[in-house]
C-alpha cells in the first residue's frame, strides 16, 4: 500500500522515481556526499561559502538576543512586509499593500508549493520554461497538474516566441517563470515577457514568477518583474527570497506579492504546510531589503567577478561555456572533453581534477534532457580562493 500516494506523483514528476518503484536520491544529493566522500570542492550545490551583509547578520543576532523567537504572524512580521512592499516600490515602482498583498513563506519554494497547490487543478496544464528548477516538476505533480514546457537551447538559451506563444493555450492554468533563470542565468526581456503577458490575457492563465535571482545580475542587464508590465498585475504573482541575494540560504526566507485575492488564496494553502517560519530572521531579511543601493550592486559585483574568474578556468580547461547574464551557475559542455553524458563526467570529476558538479540533464526531462546530456552545471557563488583553486585543478582536464 506505501508504494502508492501522492509522494509518487512528486518523485516521478522530479525525475526521482527508479525503476522499482521507490524515490531515487536528487543528483544534488549524490553529488554533495560525492563531494564529502572524496574532499572534492563542492560546485554543484548553489549555496555560498561566505556570510552575507554585516548589517544582516547582526539584525538577526540582535532579534534572538531581544526575545524574538516565537511564532512570528501568519503573513509575515509586519516589519518585514513592510520592507518587501518598499522594496517593490523601490527597484521596480509597484505599490504593494504590506496588509493584504505580501506573503512571506519559508523560501520561494514553499511560496511556489502554496501557490501551485491552490491553483491547479487535477489536469490543469502548467507551463515552464526547460531546463527548469527541480522542485517544480515535483510540485505540479503533486498538485495533480500537467507540467508542459517551452525548451531553452544551448549556448544563448533564450526562448522563441512563437513557440512560447503557442504553447500558452486554453488548457494552461498557470505560466510559472524563472528570471533571472536557474541554471542557464538567462535574464528574460520585456519583449519576450510582454508574450507571455498577452497570451495569459488572451487565454485567461496565471502568471506566477520565480525572481530570486533578481538583484544578481551582470553586465548591465536589468531584470523586469512580470508585475511591472501593463496589464500584468490583475493575474500575476511575484515569488522571490533573501536567500541568494544576501547569502543566507540556510534562513528559508521568503515571499509572494500580487492583489490581495490572490495572495489570500495561496494563504489559505500556505498556512497548513509550514505555518510560519524564522521569526529572528525576519527582520533581518527586512534590514538587508533596506540596504543601500550600493550594497546591492556590490553583491552583484563580487558574484559577476566570480562568474569570470571560474568560466575562465572553464575555458583553460577546454570546456565551451555559455556566459550567464545573472544567477550562481555557468554551463560548460563535456562532450568538448570527450564526455557526451554530462553525468558521467559529474561523476568523474572528483577523480580526474578533485571538484564537483551536477549535470544539466537533472534539470530536463525527455528529448530536452537527451539534447543537452553533455552539458554540466558549476556553481562560482564561492569565495575568490576556493574558485582559483577549482579553476587549477579543472586546468589538467586540458587536453595536452
Amino acid at each position: 500500500m506505501w508504494r502508492t500516494g501522492p509522494w509518487r506523483r512528486a518523485a516521478a514528476g522530479a525525475g526521482l522515481l527508479t525503476a522499482d518503484g521507490l524515490p531515487g536520491t536528487t543528483i544534488f544529493a549524490e553529488m554533495s556526499a560525492l563531494a564529502v566522500s572524496t574532499g572534492s570542492i563542492n560546485l554543484g550545490q548553489g549555496f555560498p561559502d561566505t556570510d552575507g551583509p554585516q548589517e544582516v547578520l547582526r539584525a538577526a543576532q540582535d532579534a534572538i538576543a531581544a526575545g524574538v523567537n516565537q511564532y512570528p504572524p501568519g503573513r509575515g512580521t509586519a516589519v518585514l512586509r513592510e520592507a518587501i512592499a518598499r522594496h517593490q516600490q523601490r527597484w521596480y515602482g509597484l505599490t504593494v499593500d504590506p496588509e493584504t498583498e505580501v506573503l512571506v513563506s519559508a523560501g520561494a519554494t514553499e511560496a511556489l508549493a502554496a501557490v501551485l497547490l491552490a491553483f491547479v487543478e487535477q489536469g490543469d496544464e502548467v507551463l515552464t520554461l526547460e531546463p527548469a528548477y527541480d522542485a517544480y516538476g515535483a510540485i505540479i505533480a503533486l498538485a495533480g497538474g500537467v507540467h508542459r514546457t517551452v525548451p531553452l537551447d544551448w549556448p544563448d538559451w533564450r526562448p522563441d516566441a512563437d513557440r512560447l506563444r503557442e504553447a500558452i493555450t486554453d488548457r494552461t492554468r498557470v505560466i510559472l517563470l524563472n528570471t533571472p533563470h536557474n541554471p542557464t542565468g538567462t535574464v528574460l526581456d520585456e519583449a519576450l515577457l510582454r508574450v507571455v503577458v498577452e497570451a495569459a490575457e488572451r487565454h485567461d492563465a496565471l502568471i506566477v514568477t520565480d525572481e530570486v535571482y533578481e538583484h544578481l545580475v551582470f553586465d548591465g542587464a536589468r531584470h523586469l518583474p512580470v508585475a511591472a508590465l501593463p496589464g500584468a498585475w490583475d493575474r500575476t504573482i511575484t515569488i522571490s527570497s533573501g536567500g541568494k541575494t544576501f547569502s543566507t540560504t540556510g534562513w528559508k526566507i521568503g515571499w509572494l506579492t500580487g492583489p490581495a485575492e490572490l495572495v489570500s488564496s495561496a494563504l489559505a494553502v500556505k498556512q497548513f504546510l509550514t505555518y510560519v517560519n524564522g521569526a529572528p530572521f525576519q527582520p533581518a531579511i527586512a534590514a538587508g531589503l533596506d540596504l543601500p543601493d550600493a550594497v546591492f550592486a556590490g553583491i552583484a559585483a563580487t558574484l559577476q567577478a566570480g562568474r569570470d574568474l571560474l568560466t575562465a578556468g572553464l575555458q583553460t580547461a577546454g570546456l565551451p561555456v555559455s556566459r550567464p547574464q545573472a544567477g550562481y551557475f555557468v554551463i560548460a559542455d563535456g562532450a568538448a572533453l570527450g564526455f557526451p553524458d554530462g553525468a558521467d563526467l559529474c561523476r568523474r570529476l572528483p577523480e580526474l581534477a578533485g571538484v564537483v558538479a551536477v549535470p544539466v540533464s537533472a534539470f530536463c526531462r525527455g528529448e530536452q534532457a537527451a539534447r543537452l546530456r553533455s552539458l554540466v552545471r558549476f556553481a562560482y557563488c564561492k569565495s575568490p580562493a576556493v574558485l582559483a583553486e577549482a579553476s587549477e585543478r579543472l586546468a589538467t582536464l586540458a587536453p595536452r
